[in-house]
C-alpha cells in the first residue's frame, strides 16, 4: 500500500480513538449520572462499570455495519470526488472531537451523536454547497433536540408520581413496595429486554428481529424478573422507623440495573459516531477509491472503539457526570 495513503489510515484511526475517548468522557453520564446523584454508587464505581460495559457492547454487539455517512445527511453522490470525502470524514472526526472534549472540559452534557452530524454538514456545505444537504432529515434531528427534552420530563413526572402514590404515600412504605415492586421491577426487566433487541444490533446476531419474538423473549423475562423480586423482597429486614431508607435502598439497587443497560447499549450503539467516519476512510483506501455509504466494520475497529470509550469513562467521565448528578 501506497506509504501515503497508510498515513492516512493511521491518522483516521488516532481520530477515532480520540472521538471514542471523547464519546466516553461526555455520554457517560447519560447511563451513571442518575445512580451516583441517588448515592446507589460513587463516581469511581461509575466509571469503571460504565468503561466496562461500554467496552463489551462496543465490541461484542456492535454492529459490523455501520454508516459513514451519520444520518444520511450529506448526499455523497453531489460531492463526487471520494477525496474530498476522504478529507471530510478526517476533518469531521477532528472537529466532532474538539467540540466534544471542549464541552467536557466545561462539564456540559452534550450529544455526540449530534457533534458528528454538525459536523458533516459543515462538510457538506464547503464541499458542495448547501444543495447536497438533507433539510428534511436535518429538521427531523433539531425537532428532537425540543421534544427529546419535554417527552422525557413528562413521562418522568408520570413515573415519579406514581411511585409516590402507589409506595412512599402508603401509611406501609415497604410493605407496599413489596406488593408493588415486582410489577414496577417486572416491567423494567420487561422493557431494558425490548430495548436490547430493538435498539442494538443483539437482535440481528441472535435471529431475533421479529415483533413476536421480542416481545415473547422480553415478556417471559419480565415475569422472571418480578416474580425473583418478589421473593427477595420478602426477605427484606426492617429496622424499626427505617422504612422509607428500606423502600429507598430497593430502589438503588433497580437504579444500579437500569444504569448498566443504558452503559452497555451506549457502547453498542454509539461506538458507531466514532468508527463510522473510519469507516468510511478504510472503505475507500482499501477498494480503490470507490465510495460506500454502508462499509463493513472489522473487529480491530470495534476494539478500537470501545477502547476508546472505555478510557475516557475511566478518565474524564467523572466531569458530566458530576453535572448530571448533583447539578
Amino acid at each position: 500500500m501506497d506509504p501515503i495513503l497508510l498515513l492516512v489510515l493511521f491518522g483516521a484511526g488516532a481520530l477515532g480513538f480520540y472521538m471514542a475517548w471523547n464519546i466516553g468522557s461526555n455520554d457517560v453520564a447519560n447511563s451513571m449520572a442518575t445512580a451516583v446523584g441517588a448515592k446507589a454508587i460513587t463516581f469511581k464505581q461509575a466509571a469503571i462499570i460504565a468503561g466496562v460495559l461500554n467496552f463489551v457492547g462496543a465490541v461484542f454487539v456492535g454492529s459490523h455495519v455501520t454508516e459513514t455517512i451519520k444520518g444520511n445527511i450529506v448526499n455523497p453522490e453531489l460531492i463526487g470526488n471520494t477525496t474530498y470525502l476522504l478529507l471530510g470524514f478526517i476533518a469531521s472526526l477532528l472537529a466532532a472531537s474538539i467540540f466534544v472534549m471542549l464541552s467536557t472540559w466545561k462539564e456540559m452534557p452534550i450529544s455526540t451523536t449530534h457533534s458528528v452530524i454538525g459536523a458533516m454538514v459543515g462538510f457538506g456545505i464547503v464541499a458542495s454547497g448547501l444543495t447536497c444537504i438533507n433539510w428534511t432529515k436535518l429538521g427531523e434531528v433539531a425537532l428532537s433536540w425540543v421534544l427529546s427534552p419535554i417527552a422525557g420530563c413528562i413521562l418522568a413526572f408520570i413515573i415519579f408520581r406514581t411511585i409516590v402514590k402507589l409506595i412512599f404515600a402508603k401509611e406501609n412504605p415497604v410493605e407496599a413496595a413489596r406488593v408493588v415492586g415486582p410489577g414496577i421491577i417486572g416491567i423494567t426487566v420487561a422493557l431494558i429486554v425490548s430495548s436490547l433487541f430493538l435498539k442494538t444490533p443483539l437482535g440481528d446476531k441472535l435471529g431475533v428481529t421479529g415483533l413476536q419474538q421480542i416481545l415473547a423473549i422480553s415478556g417471559g423475562c419480565g415475569i422472571i424478573g418480578a416474580v425473583a423480586s418478589a421473593l427477595a423482597l420478602r426477605r427484606i429486614k426492617i429496622r424499626q422507623g427505617d422504612e422509607y431508607d428500606t423502600v429507598e435502598r430497593i430502589f438503588r439497587k433497580l437504579q444500579i440495573v437500569t444504569s448498566c443497560y443504558v452503559a452497555f447499549s451506549h457502547g453498542a450503539n454509539d461506538v458507531a459516531n466514532a468508527i463510522g467516519p473510519v469507516a468510511g476512510v478504510f472503505s475507500i483506501v482499501t477498494s480503490g477509491g470507490t465510495f460506500n455509504p454502508v462499509a463493513e466494520v472489522p473487529i480491530s475497529l470495534l476494539a478500537l472503539g470501545g477502547i476508546g470509550i472505555a478510557i475516557g469513562c475511566l478518565t474524564w467521565g467523572h466531569k458530566v457526570m458530576k453535572t448530571l448528578g448533583y447539578r
